[in-house]
């Protein structure tokens, strides 16, 4: 792909990223968001709690969203990883508050460990 095809979201207002990648590509139509953790921007503490973790996480990907023009209703896909299934119905009641019908498609998954040692982490692509 032509890099001129590309654009990155990169913002203060979220996470900044902490290795090689960027917090968003747009490229073809879609944004592409890299996977969000509960770190609050503002103090760069991680929130603690799967509740408080799956809400800071949304609210960073909301951010990020909002940073390339889109909103929840853009998002096509999303990919949740779990450090404990047993926190699914904990997450999925508050990822039900962010997001409306027509749902974007998704995978939760268990994974044994996350950045951090977070409970929770989600990547989302959305249509521009």
């Amino acid at each position: 792909m032509d890099t001129t095809l590309k654009k990155t979201i990169n913002t203060n207002k979220a996470p900044l990223a902490i290795g090689p990648y960027s917090q968003g590509v747009i490229a073809n139509g879609f944004l592409f968001l890299s996977g969000q953790i509960p770190i609050n921007p503002k103090t760069g503490e991680l929130v603690v709690g799967i509740e408080k973790e799956t809400i800071q996480v949304l609210e960073n990907i909301s951010i990020l969203l909002q940073e390339a023009g889109c909103s929840f209703n853009s998002v096509v896909k999303t990919s949740v990883f779990l450090k404990d299934m047993g926190d699914f119905s904990k997450m999925n009641e508050i990822y039900s508050q962010y997001f409306k019908e027509p749902y974007p498609a998704r995978e939760a998954v268990q994974v044994a460990k996350l950045p951090k040692d977070v409970s929770v982490e989600i990547s989302v692509i959305a249509a521009l």
